[in-house]
């Protein structure tokens, strides 16, 4: 329902009403726009109780009236921001269970009490949870007033923080369900805990006094151009310089500190400051993106320079809805921090925002609750009730889903690829030879060949639409991405384009690092990286990185521009750029500890470490000299955060990209041994090689069977034609950066060094006169000891050497501390001892030894004969596999509960009937989440049972898995494509 209409006021001739109006813990924001609604109800001469942790002048420096009563109560926290621009995710979580989840009893308890002394005639939401659920208890009715719930961007954190907090927004969600209504604000996320919406123009702040008068009052011409600077509190240590500004530039500055000083070209406002005033006189806004400072930028024509957020998922929909109306610029946060603030501003004050909507949404919202509060009723019959949150993400979501902005909806929200659609940005075309015939009309193919694969004949097309996007005045995320890609290229130059997928693990997983043999599948799904190199004189840059060169006074010097698709996936920035010459310590490139601070700066792009890092690999391992300007292009389908290494794809396309481009010879091994080292040494995870070896070296329908010592590949194994493998994701999010990989992994080393110790020991007994002398033992018994008091990889010891010996040697678990004074060290590169962390030894240690025996015995049935009883051995290798992950502690409930649907699916009475299709399953890669291996006969009936498995999990969770299915060449096998744009000979083109 959409309200546009015009309400010259809220009418005062109803009878007097007592709203309870409970504003969430975040920011001022909602203070603000409650302010609004608030001060229209008692101008028709009701009460407003607000219930609020925000000061009292927020609300008294706006509405003086006896009918306006504050309740300083904290009944929900928000988002915890570790800075002025980050979100801290797990922070947040932890802050709402003590806020409003481990009091929750005492808390309802007192609000119904409350409520009911106050003889409330409405409960109002701006959108505290609990509040819905106490009205209901009071049997009092309540309307939710917001553009976002809470229950939307938890879910995000939920996936950073583990499945044991999901109840957290199961309960935002049922409480949000007891709300009778949202009245629903634009720049709206999607909240699918609602059913009934009645849509309202911006609720916007007055004007108190105009730009002449405030002008006047700071002293300040109309000559003069001001940039406010409202971040609502200012980056930690952040110190601002005259150089920042333009000539000529003022910048009024909002919440200073009281110790900051300030450049003369800069003023500090009074922390109780009327901030829309002093928009008004200003030419355009610097800050972060928030409800009030969009909704007040676009009502005021103020021209907005913002900077992004991590992980405050509000904020692709209120982007999204500024850039629409023309009145947005993103700077960077490195610009921002360092002062390179000058092509930005001189941008913004150049755009005219053309926002013509409604913004009485104020006026409007207040009409509508004391309409409510006298018995008019805005729900359908059809819909109220309670609403589990399962029900709601499905139906929910799929009725408040905006066209345009699905690719902004966080993961764990959004339905999967494979059910809705919704893929990276690309045009998707059906048939091959469409794709094809559209391929070699847009590009010239002068090197490599497209291999049939569909996904680089629509990465091709979508290059060859970059063009038209450039010219486009259209501002989705996808045009917005795409715009900034159109801008990387020359087109009369050649492309390079190169492809590397991702990988399933079959068999070997964690036990990579610990020198197992490993068997990997290269999946469908892969990334897509296009590269151009060009002289720096001519090389097309962005307004801002020539603006920087300009402002240096230097010559041409070479640059990186990076576009990556998907960013909005992860809330992270779309580009990256920076000098190549960045990279440089003086005469020789920088070290991986600095690079590794270096990308660590922002957050937001700090995903670029995955890309740009190949460079100074290349620098550093190779000797590479980088004299031109580089445009990279990334695409990938490969889902982040799936276990299905998504970064080892876009590491080894990025590399085999580069390498083509500069005409570096390298062979697919390497490549990926390089490329471990980005991910090691410059992004900072702790990872085997198995992925990137799998993504360079794989081939399609083959399993690549490496022992990891540290990457001898032995061959590809083929997969049986009645053989079937399938990937089933669990939604919850895999890190191999987490700590609970890191934990396992030093587990797994330091059970390493016991063991080689305990080898030594015996040796040493063996040969004093105390315990006997040398001879005693056998020569084979002594040659054996001696290898394992040097043992290198923890798979080199057979499993009956390790009962027989060193079982009872391995402590369950030992504190750091300990066992750094017993051992000094636990000789891994990668990882570091925490002297205070408890770490598991046992398991960790016994989980590599066993499997390397399954993988090898796993790849000798694949050649055996086919009969049930070799797809029963299969699948019984997979459970084994799989529960000896979750004795290390890298299991999780969806992983667990898809193994399980695959057992009740592998013994129902149907399938033992039919011979069975569906014969075991395991946690794959890093653990701790992502996606589960499936073994079954390759048949029709198998298939349907994947589907099955996959709506019975969605029943359970409320999320539909994605399924990997399929498999493609390796980035090695697929070579690079060299392309030229075709030159059009149509005169009206």
């Amino acid at each position: 329902m959409r309200i546009d209409e015009e309400i010259e006021g809220v009418s005062a001739s109803r009878k007097h009403l007592v709203f309870a109006y409970y504003v969430t813990g975040h920011g001022f924001g909602h203070a603000t726009r409650v302010v609004e609604v608030a001060r229209h109800l008692i101008l028709a001469g009701h009460d407003v109780h607000v219930v609020t942790g925000a000061p009292d002048f927020v609300f008294t420096s706006e509405i003086q009236s006896h009918r306006l009563f504050i309740r300083k109560v904290l009944l929900d926290c928000g988002a915890v921001q570790a800075d002025a621009l980050t979100v801290d995710r797990l922070a947040s979580l932890a802050k709402y269970l003590e806020t409003a989840v481990a009091p929750r009893a005492s808390i309802l308890k007192t609000e119904v009490q409350w409520l009911t002394s106050i003889k409330a005639d409405l409960v109002v939401s701006d959108v505290v949870p609990v509040a819905c659920r106490a009205a209901a208890d009071a049997g009092i009715r309540s309307v939710c007033v917001t553009n976002f719930s809470w229950d939307f961007i938890y879910a995000e954190y939920v996936m950073a923080a583990g499945d044991n907090h999901r109840s957290i927004v199961w309960q935002i969600a049922e409480d949000y369900s007891h709300c009778e209504f949202l009245i629903r604000l634009p720049g709206y996320c999607p909240m699918p805990a609602f059913r009934d919406v009645v849509d309202v123009p911006l609720v916007v702040r007055r004007f108190r006094r105009s730009r002449k008068e405030v002008r006047e009052e700071l002293g300040i011409g109309d000559d003069v151009t001001i940039v406010i600077l409202n971040f609502g509190g200012q980056p930690a240590g952040w110190k601002l310089k005259e150089e920042f500004l333009p000539p000529g530039w003022l910048c009024l500055v909002c919440g200073g500190s009281d110790t900051q000083e300030l450049p003369s070209n800069f003023i500090k406002l009074a922390k109780d400051a009327y901030t829309p005033d002093f928009m008004a006189a200003s030419d355009c806004m610097l800050g972060k993106i928030g409800y009030g400072t969009v909704s007040e930028a676009l009502a005021y024509k103020l021209p907005f320079v913002f900077v992004r957020r991590d992980y405050f998922n509000e904020e692709p929909f209120l982007r999204n809805m500024l850039e629409y109306y023309q009145g947005g610029v993103e700077m960077i946060r490195r610009d921002l921090l360092t002062g390179h603030w000058k092509p930005y501003l001189e941008r913004a004050v150049s755009l005219k925002p053309c926002y013509e909507g409604g913004i009485n949404g104020g006026e409007v919202a207040a009409h509508i609750l004391q309409e409510t509060a006298i018995g008019k009723n805005y729900a359908s019959d059809k819909l109220s009730g309670a609403r589990r949150l399962r029900d709601a993400i499905i139906l929910g979501y799929q009725l408040q889903r905006v066209p345009g902005r699905d690719m902004a909806i966080p993961e764990w929200y959004a339905n999967a690829e494979s059910e809705l659609g919704i893929g990276s940005p690309t045009c998707e075309v059906s048939e091959k030879s469409s794709l094809m015939n559209s391929c070699t009309e847009d590009f010239e193919i002068l090197h490599g060949d497209l291999h049939g694969i569909s996904d680089t004949m629509t990465f091709l097309k979508s290059l060859a639409e970059l063009d038209s996007v450039y010219y486009s005045e259209k501002t989705t995320e996808k045009r917005r991405e795409c715009k900034a890609a159109a801008g990387l290229f020359n087109w009369e130059e050649e492309i390079f384009v190169a492809r590397a997928p991702g990988r399933l693990d079959v068999m070997g997983g964690i036990a990579d690092y610990s020198g197992s043999l490993v068997l990997q599948m290269p999946i469908k799904e892969a990334c897509h990286v296009a590269i151009q190199q060009n002289h720096p004189s001519k090389h097309r840059l962005w307004k801002h990185v020539l603006a920087r060169q300009q402002a240096e006074g230097r010559n041409p010097t070479p640059v990186l521009q990076i576009v990556s698709y998907g960013s909005e996936l992860s809330n992270r920035s779309p580009t990256f750029d920076m000098d190549l010459s960045d990279f440089m310590d003086g005469d020789k490139p920088m070290s991986y500890e600095k690079a590794k601070k270096y990308f660590s700066q922002d957050p937001s792009q700090k995903w670029a470490a995955y890309v740009a890092g190949v460079i100074l690999v290349l620098m550093i391992e190779l000797g590479v000299r980088f004299e031109d300007s580089i445009s990279l292009l990334v695409s990938s389908s490969v889902p982040e955060g799936k276990g299905v290494s998504s970064s080892a794809s876009v590491e080894v396309a990025t590399m085999s990209a580069i390498a083509a481009a500069h005409g570096l010879s390298i062979s697919p091994r390497d490549l990926a041994l390089l490329c471990q080292k980005v991910e090691n040494h410059i992004v900072g995870a702790p990872c085997g090689v198995m992925d990137q070896m799998t993504s360079a070296c794989g081939e399609a329908n083959k399993l690549l069977a490496m022992v990891c010592q540290p990457a001898e590949v032995l061959g590809l194994v083929e997969i049986p034609g009645h053989v079937c493998f399938w990937g089933i994701d669990s939604g919850i999010r895999h890190s191999v950066g987490g700590a609970d990989y890191g934990s396992v992994r030093i587990g797994a080393f330091m059970g390493r060094k016991m063991i080689k110790c305990a080898a030594s020991m015996i040796l040493s007994r063996s040969s004093s006169t105390a315990y006997g002398t040398i001879d005693e033992l056998e020569d084979d018994g002594y040659e054996l000891l001696e290898a394992e008091a040097s043992l290198n990889y923890l798979c080199n010891l057979p499993p009956h050497r390790y009962e027989a010996l060193y079982v009872k040697v391995l402590p369950e678990t030992i504190l750091g501390e300990t066992f750094l004074e017993k051992y000094d060290d636990h000789n891994d590169p990668v990882t570091v001892i925490d002297p205070n962390c408890s770490y598991v030894v046992r398991s960790p240690a016994r989980h590599p030894i066993y499997e390397n025996f399954r993988v090898k015995t796993f790849k000798a049935l694949l050649t055996s004969a086919n009969s049930d009883d070799q797809l029963t051995a299969l699948g019984e290798l997979l459970y084994q596999c799989h529960y000896s992950y979750s004795a290390c502690g890298l299991g999780s409930d969806g992983t667990n509960r898809l193994v399980r649907l695959v057992q009740e699916m592998q013994y129902a009475k149907s399938s033992k009937s039919d011979d069975g299709t569906l014969y075991g399953a395991k946690i794959t890669g890093g653990g701790s989440g992502g996606t589960v291996c499936v073994v079954g006969r390759n048949c029709l009936q198998s298939s349907q049972q994947i589907l099955e498995i996959q709506q019975r999990y969605k029943d359970a969770t409320g999320y539909l898995p994605f399924i990997f299915e399929g498999s493609s060449p390796g980035a090695g096998k697929f070579g690079y494509l060299r392309i030229r744009r075709r030159v059009s000979l149509d005169p009206n083109e």
